[in-house]
């Protein structure tokens, strides 16, 4: 896949990581935790259908600055910054995992800017607070100070014992077995799963994932006006499908997919080609402007 990554920087002084991918009807994706503008999952379809792809690092992830973390608006206005900047008048917004709230604010700020709007096992209500023992230790192995040696060890057991990696990474990602998970990934879904390890880092990012999340409410939700799309395996641990029926609840014109898929990582597995085919036709039944 060919994109150029380029920087932009915006009014206040911050920096913004950017990259494009394929042209077309613009689509701004804004990613999950622990990624950035180089993710890959889900590219594939959307490039092969037309699309071009506007991909921020969001805040604290790869070179965009953290302070544009101070809240989910300030954000979101550097991203409004960016579509500016690229003389693009209105987008498909895809917001996946803990970018999910980040979508959702976007599309609630700027409605007349935001064409559709994708949820792929999107957070969208209050996620891992303080109180929970996942919060605490995620502060702790993927603080600034420690994150590199995180994903380091992750990154040498994923290139030296890859399916001892997947067996013990899977309980986080699903509900399922893990015999009846790996039974639904192919060679090629477990090379993903490994390079996915290889690229991963938290910055700053994760942790102001954490504590934006934590403080997420879906009352803003009504003021989406674009058609949505909400996308969520049954199966996902990672993120509950309860995100997933809220996000319903609260946007007018949403739609829910729930997946027969075996978790968080929608793109992977043989649940995977339903996951494009929803996606096409969503996209594909919106009005051309």
């Amino acid at each position: 896949m060919r994109r150029s990554t380029r920087i932009l920087e915006l009014e206040n002084g911050t920096i913004l990581e950017y990259t494009i991918a394929g042209s077309g009807k613009p689509i701004l994706l804004l990613h999950g935790g622990h990624s950035n503008c180089h993710e890959e999952f889900g590219y594939k379809n959307l490039l092969e259908q037309g699309y071009s792809i506007i991909t921020p690092s969001r805040a604290g992830y790869g070179t965009t600055s953290k302070e544009l973390g101070l809240s989910l608006n300030t954000a979101c206005e550097a991203y409004l910054q960016l579509i500016n900047h690229l003389d693009v008048c209105t987008v498909h917004v895809v917001a996946v995992s803990a970018g999910g709230p980040s979508g959702l604010t976007f599309a609630s700020l700027y409605p007349h800017r935001v064409s559709s709007l994708v949820l792929q096992s999107a957070v969208s209500k209050e996620w891992h607070t303080p109180k929970d023992t996942i919060y605490r230790m995620a502060k702790l192995l993927f603080h600034p100070a420690t994150e590199k040696y995180t994903w380091k060890l992750v990154s040498f057991f994923s290139r030296t014992f890859p399916n001892f990696i997947l067996k013990q990474m899977v309980p986080s990602f699903s509900i399922l077995p893990v015999p009846e998970v790996l039974q639904q990934f192919s060679q090629e879904d477990i090379e993903q799963f490994i390079a996915m390890n290889q690229r991963q880092r938290s910055g700053h990012g994760f942790i102001l994932d954490l504590e934006q999340s934590a403080a997420f409410t879906p009352s803003k939700l009504q003021k989406i006006l674009c058609p949505a799309l909400i996308m969520h395996s049954k199966n996902d641990k990672a993120v509950l499908p309860e995100h997933a029926l809220s996000a319903h609840h609260h946007i007018p014109q949403s739609t829910l997919c729930l997946l027969d898929s075996w978790g968080h990582l929608i793109w992977l597995g043989s649940g995977a080609r339903s996951v494009d085919t929803e996606m096409n036709k969503f996209l594909s039944s919106l009005p051309t402007i």
